[in-house]
């Protein structure tokens, strides 16, 4: 998403340019943390091995905060939108993850058994056993991880970023435009708000039998 503008015109609005600039942000930050903190969890819930190696490095690292990574994000990936994509997934890796490795492991062991009965292929058992039966948690992990990409994300705009609500925010509150400031909180509760009704829908899909 690209920064402000030079000569300061905002061709789609000024709220309208900060909200599509965080809400990209969010959106592959998101993905980047979802889609490997699922699979991963899935690993670590069905293979022992897998959890012994990976589970001490969760535990130790999960209780720093993530905004604190953002200057060595930066450092690494530089002030563009690539440090804002590694901070939001990092956030939002860890509570995919460890629910997804709740869910697995609160699946029955008989239905494990009968997977590894019929000489069920580990694609097998990632799919049609492990999966389905660690929904629910995995959705969970969801709806916390874009609560925290909504924190997140607005934390590191106010410090690294010249677009985006929480840079909105920021500036705001420097030149005590207040008016402005409470604007970008609203938006952010909307947005909140939103994700959260996009989630449920998303959970009644994949996950019907708990709505029935």
């Amino acid at each position: 998403m690209a920064d402000v503008p030079a000569d300061g015109a905002y061709p789609q609005g000024e709220l309208w340019f900060q909200l599509s600039a965080s809400l990209s942000r969010i959106a592959i930050g998101f993905l980047i943390g979802a889609l490997p903190g699922v699979c991963l969890g899935l690993a670590m819930g069905l293979f022992g091995p897998i959890r012994a190696a990976i589970q001490p490095l969760i535990d130790a690292t999960f209780p720093i905060p993530k905004i604190a990574v953002l200057p060595l994000f930066i450092m690494i990936f530089g002030i563009g939108e690539q440090s804002k994509y590694a901070i939001i997934a990092t956030a939002v890796i860890y509570l995919v993850l460890i629910n997804t490795v709740a869910g697995v492991r609160n699946i029955d062991q008989i239905y494990l058994d009968v997977g590894k009965n019929f000489h069920a292929s580990k694609w097998m058992m990632f799919r049609d056993i492990a999966l389905p039966g660690a929904l629910p948690m995995v959705v969970t992990g969801i709806k916390l991880g874009m609560g925290v990409a909504l924190l997140v994300i607005v934390a590191s705009e106010q410090v690294a970023a010249k677009s985006g609500i929480g840079y909105l925010i920021w500036t705001s509150w420097q030149v005590f435009q207040v008016e402005k400031m409470y604007v970008g909180l609203l938006v952010i509760a909307v947005v909140g708000f939103a994700s959260a009704i996009l989630v449920n829908y998303f959970e009644r899909f994949v996950v019907p039998w708990k709505h029935g």
